[in-house]
């Protein structure tokens, strides 16, 4: 699987892949980008198995997919080591690559996810309704844990142009990561991931809240720590884009 990925900034730069949440494409970093460019790093965002332009899979994916397509990503760029920063499903990639592949990372920020997340029954049905009932129907649903009542009534643009996004995911895409997730446990993984490791949870995040899913990574990760964002729900990086910026720089610049 050749992931479709976009590279930003100065080939000379230390690489910062960004990763993106199921139903999203590489786009919900565009706040980030600028920022990190200007910083001097050379930053890469792809979107996931079966979103945005990368190739709908003939088949359901596992975490082990999502992570091998990273280093093949990474391969093919010819990068050694990379700072990670994953949201929701790009957090859940990350903690993968830390467990499995840390020789080539240089540091994780883990955003607005979750370990182990839900029941499988409860992600297996979801991704039966993205292929039955349609994605205009998960959409509907996804832009309110994506974002606050109140951001969503001060952007109404914004709101439509997220749910879109979702809504234009292949059916078949979401079910396969929906496929991922609902057989994802990488909990017992965490304690042995030795990279410098942020977490980042948003206050008002009712899919991975911090209590129970932040906490639980930062606590799990050795020397990792946890910042919680107020006034952000589950897409922090685009409702609090400058905090999480802030927190992501950071972080690059003292790993």
């Amino acid at each position: 699987m050749q992931v479709h990925s976009v590279v930003d900034g100065p080939a000379d730069g230390d690489v910062v892949v960004l990763s993106g949440s199921i139903g999203s494409n590489l786009t919900m970093w565009e706040p980030q980008v600028e920022p990190l460019v200007r910083e001097g790093y050379r930053v890469v965002r792809y979107d996931q198995r079966g979103h945005g332009r990368t190739a709908v899979p003939d088949s359901d994916v596992t975490m082990a997919d999502l992570g091998g397509d990273v280093l093949e990503l990474l391969d093919g760029l010819g990068v050694d080591r990379a700072h990670f920063v994953g949201l929701s499903l790009g957090g859940m990639t990350g903690m993968w690559l830390g467990s499995h592949a840390p020789e080539r990372l240089r540091s994780l920020v883990l955003c607005c996810t979750s370990a182990k997340l839900g029941t499988p029954e409860s992600w297996l049905e979801r991704g039966r309704t993205a292929r039955e009932q349609g994605m205009t129907v998960i959409a509907d649903g996804s832009i309110e844990r994506w974002f606050t009542p109140d951001w969503l009534a001060a952007h109404p643009q914004e709101r439509r142009e997220y749910h879109h996004m979702t809504a234009a995911t292949p059916a078949a895409g979401y079910a396969a990561c929906c496929h991922a997730i609902a057989t994802m446990d990488l909990l017992d993984g965490l304690p042995s991931i030795p990279v410098p490791t942020l977490v980042i949870a948003g206050a008002d995040d009712s899919a991975t809240p911090p209590e129970g899913h932040g906490d639980v990574i930062a606590d799990a990760v050795p020397h990792a720590r946890l910042e919680v964002v107020p006034g952000a729900a589950h897409l922090g990086n685009v409702e609090q884009p400058e905090r999480f910026t802030e927190l992501i720089t950071t972080h690059l610049a003292k790993a």
